[in-house]
């Protein structure tokens, strides 16, 4: 049977994740020598050939978002030049994915602006784990993968959480999300209503569904500063709630987001390694991080042999 020729790459964004990647693919990433001019420009050169072969560029658009976008890009026009036959960039967290609609007069839409960048460096597919929204896939008009870190969640929780668990969405957009896990852990479903009723009034957070005395679990795609986390944690406590845990695809975790999650309620959060963490975060007792790099490698063996994706979250 013929095999595809593919190569590994990665930037600097995620190494340690790409790592994990090549060796559950057992090969090596290619070698790839970056650079950074003393004006602050990036440069980047494949040290080895690449001709008619499918890459896949393993990068996370995560901080410093503008510097890893725009090595991804840089890369990948390094590899059209080199005349590489395909290019799937793999982008475990994709940054700018929270600007995908206006929503003030004159603003942008990022998200699309960076699907359209992307496709003009000469990107064939996208495979990306938990967008913020999935109408992201619509930016672009090449192959998207959507991948879901579910089925990494679920085998870390389904020892803990069963029925009489509590599955928790942080706002009525994640329902949906929500309601998935609780589907598959057998429990009850929750949803916290956030509203500020005036100016300059901090935010009321009402819990709908009855939480009391059970052990919950908030549900998100990623935490930022955690702020909206940590006030739907001591919301279900108030109600009654026995414990409170969260989990996350991407812990971004800026700004004051580790002191707010040691302050809180919380009893454990969960995050992937889509996003890497800052020492803070590792050196955290509540943060525990799965990763999702069995996933991306059994995707990327998909899209090689041309089976199914969607085989990985039966």
């Amino acid at each position: 049977m013929f095999k595809k020729d593919y190569r590994l790459l990665s930037g600097a964004a995620n190494l340690p994740l790409a790592e994990s990647i090549a060796t559950h693919l057992d090969m090596s990433l290619s070698k790839v020598d970056f650079k950074r001019f003393s004006d602050g420009e990036s440069y980047c050169e494949i040290r080895e050939n690449v001709r008619g072969v499918d890459a896949f560029i393993i990068q996370s658009t995560c901080r410093p978002v503008n510097d890893n976008v725009m090595e991804l890009l840089i890369l990948c026009d390094a590899l059209r030049r080199a005349s590489v036959g395909s290019i799937t960039a793999v982008i475990p967290y994709y940054g700018y994915a929270r600007q995908d609609r206006k929503v003030h007069p004159r603003s942008p839409i990022t998200s699309k602006l960076v699907a359209d960048l992307l496709t003009a460096a000469g990107v064939n597919r996208v495979v990306s784990v938990d967008l913020h929204a999935g109408q992201i896939q619509g930016f672009f008009n090449i192959p998207f993968d959507h991948l879901y870190a579910m089925p990494v969640m679920l085998e870390y929780l389904r020892p803990k959480f069963g029925e009489d668990s509590m599955v928790v969405s942080p706002d009525a957009g994640g329902v949906e999300r929500a309601r998935a896990y609780s589907k598959r852990l057998g429990g009850g479903l929750a949803i916290i209503d956030k509203r500020r009723e005036r100016a300059n009034v901090s935010e009321v957070m009402n819990v709908i569904g009855d939480v009391r005395g059970k052990r919950c679990v908030i549900v998100d795609d990623l935490i930022d500063t955690a702020g909206t986390l940590c006030g739907a944690a001591q919301a279900l406590m108030a109600a009654g709630a026995s414990s409170v845990s969260a989990v996350s695809c991407h812990g971004v975790l800026s700004g004051p987001a580790i002191e707010r999650i040691a302050a809180s309620p919380l009893t454990e959060v969960i995050v992937t390694d889509t996003h890497p963490l800052t020492d803070a975060a590792r050196a955290c007792p509540k943060i525990k991080q799965l990763t999702v790099s069995k996933l991306l490698s059994e995707a990327i063996k998909a899209i090689v042999s041309g089976d199914s994706i969607s085989r990985l979250f039966a």
